[in-house]
């Protein structure tokens, strides 16, 4: 029986080389390949977001973020490629989303690198004997709640909750505090050229 409508492709003939060119082609998905969009997203949106609230510490920022990671990665990103290459590329995309949100947060440009100016100066080994002044110059030259915060936090190692208790405020007025803290002595004049 011959096949006469030219619209059904579901059976082509044989030999008939345009019609196989039609016909959708399916392809096999392994198990180390996602099937679709929807697959990545939920075998990688809670690995994304933990990494992005560990970084940020708040839940609206860290959500914003994992969104930004995804549309980040929607239009290069290879559905074809191995579960560990889109994780390797979403980790990427993550890390540069992280760093656009810390410029735009803290003012300054954290990833620039002018290899000009900057590849010499790897060559010499650092002088870590200047670390604990520079320090303390940073830290003295902020004011008694800023500085008190980075002690706590950075110093004493203290997580954001104890430190709160510490100095007898809330856990959100002392990321407040960390913030501002953190923006002004990355502004400290000539302590980071």
């Amino acid at each position: 029986m011959v096949n006469d409508d030219p619209h059904d492709r579901s059976a082509p003939l044989a030999g008939d080389e345009s019609a196989r060119r039609d016909v959708p082609r399916l392809r096999v998905v392994g198990k180390d390949v996602y099937a679709d969009w929807d697959a990545i997203y939920l075998d990688n949106v809670a690995r994304i977001y933990r990494l992005m609230y560990s970084k940020v510490g708040n839940r609206p920022d860290a959500e914003d973020l994992t969104a930004e990671v995804f549309v980040a990665a929607l239009g290069p990103l290879r559905i074809s490629a191995s579960r560990g290459e889109v994780r390797s590329y979403l980790l990427a995309t993550a890390r540069s989303v992280l760093a656009g949100y810390w410029r735009r947060r803290l003012g300054i440009q954290v990833t620039a690198i002018d290899p000009d100016a900057e590849l010499p100066a790897f060559d010499q080994a650092p002088d870590s004997s200047q670390a604990p002044e520079r320090t303390r110059r940073v830290l003295g030259s902020l004011p008694d709640r800023y500085r008190r915060i980075l002690e706590l936090r950075f110093l004493q190692a203290m997580s954001l909750k104890e430190a709160a208790e510490e100095m007898n405020v809330t856990v959100g007025n002392a990321k407040v505090l960390q913030h501002r803290a953190l923006r002004l002595a990355a502004q400290a004049p000539g302590e980071w050229s």
